[in-house]
């Protein structure tokens, strides 16, 4: 199984990145997808997940508003949409892909919920 996360890069305050992770080797469309991201010297934190269906999606707080998951299932992808950046939003992106199927959001936000993990990209927000 790979995923593979892509579309980081520099941007400043107040721009957009769009981040796609595309999967192989495992059933996409029968994977709830995640995005996570950590910071340097901070613990790595839940960002967004979406369901196996598409029809569930769950953010953290702190990005509700600014970023969406989506995804599609005939590409084995799934983006996170990254809007109104600000430097605190600077960390290395994950994605990663659960097997569960969760009706509330709490699973979801738990690291060990997750069967696979990609290699991460690097967003980086200037001031």
């Amino acid at each position: 199984v790979q995923l593979q996360a892509s579309g980081g890069g520099l941007v400043q305050a107040g721009g957009s990145l769009r981040l796609p992770c595309a999967a192989s080797g495992l059933t996409f469309s029968s994977y709830s997808m995640g995005w996570f991201r950590q910071a340097p010297g901070k613990e790595r934190e839940f960002v967004a997940a979406i369901s196996w269906s598409g029809y569930d999606t769950y953010y953290a707080e702190s990005v509700k508003g600014r970023f969406t998951i989506s995804r599609d299932n005939a590409k084995n992808t799934v983006y996170l949409q990254m809007n109104s950046l600000k430097p605190e939003d600077t960390a290395v992106y994950y994605c990663a892909a659960t097997s569960g199927r969760y009706s509330v959001s709490y699973p979801y936000t738990q690291n060990h919920r997750y069967d696979y993990w990609g290699q991460g990209t690097q967003v980086t927000v200037s001031s």
